[in-house]
């Protein structure tokens, strides 16, 4: 757990929707704000972490943050309409008020990681835990070495903050390489699986750290193309997803193994998950 200011004691905390943004026609962004504003200035997370929101009267969700920790005017998160409190939140607008606990869970290992490429793999829409990265990174672009942005996506026109990637790639330093599964009219990037971009990806194995997110079958094959790139076990962590419910560790419904995804993770080093990961739907 991070040295973070936390909420995740008793009920929710009341915050209110500061503003909202419509990223494709699934995908939203919330930025939220406590509304006690002591709470407010107290608030501290770690990129990788996530929050609980609840939408009053029909439920709590996990979502993980993806603004930087020193944007300090809202808390923001970007969510998929997909099950009954997601298409709830979605109809939210600001002024709207929803409750908040956390931040929650093991955040990404930025602290320990300076002078370091960053090397981000991400696959699907689950990639919010690495744009929270994204921001870290550049907004104190002194502190780390190249930066190696690996994205894929099912159908091209699932890729959002595309007008963001366009940006990142003319970065100095920084490499933005996206695939899609099938193509459209006029997309600029690959066809093809995600894993088929690691032969481009440049950066130094002996002095990396790559993280990802998404869909665990492509985690796994993204590991092996990177240990086999010479990246240390070490060096190499993922996000994992699980149905968190209570996020302190009560309920057992996110138990990988002998851990908890809300407690002890999300992101783990692969040396903790490798054995379960191998083994398909665990």
């Amino acid at each position: 757990m991070s040295n973070s200011f936390s909420l995740d004691a008793g009920a929710p905390h009341a915050a209110t929707v500061v503003a909202r943004t419509q990223e494709s026609p699934t995908i939203f962004t919330l930025k939220l704000r406590l509304d006690d504003a002591a709470a407010q200035a107290a608030y501290r997370f770690a990129p990788g972490q996530f929050n609980m929101l609840y939408l009053y009267g029909v439920g709590e969700v996990p979502i993980s943050i993806m603004s930087d920790p020193e944007e300090r005017d809202g808390i923001g998160h970007t969510i998929r309409a997909l099950g009954r409190v997601t298409r709830g939140l979605a109809a939210l607008k600001p002024g709207d008020r929803v409750g908040l606990r956390g931040p929650f869970g093991r955040g990404w290992p930025l602290q320990e990681v300076s002078g370091c490429d960053i090397v981000l793999v991400t696959g699907g829409l689950g990639c919010a835990p690495v744009v929270s990265v994204i921001h870290y990174v550049l907004r104190r672009r002194e502190r780390f070495g190249k930066l190696v942005i690996i994205q894929g996506v099912k159908h091209a026109e699932d890729l959002i903050w595309r007008e963001q990637y366009d940006r990142w790639a003319k970065l100095p330093d920084t490499q933005v390489l996206v695939a899609a599964s099938e193509g459209a009219a006029f997309w600029p990037w690959h066809v093809g699986r995600v894993t088929e971009l690691f032969g481009l990806a440049n950066f130094d194995p002996g002095c990396a750290v790559a993280m990802m997110c998404g869909p665990e079958g492509m985690m796994r094959t993204a590991a092996d193309s990177l240990l086999k790139r010479g990246l240390p076990e070490s060096r190499l962590y993922l996000s994992m997803e699980r149905n968190m419910q209570c996020a302190v560790g009560r309920c057992g419904h996110c138990q990988l193994g002998g851990a908890f995804v809300c407690g002890d993770g999300p992101v783990f080093n692969w040396g903790e998950v490798k054995t379960l990961l191998a083994h398909r739907g665990f």
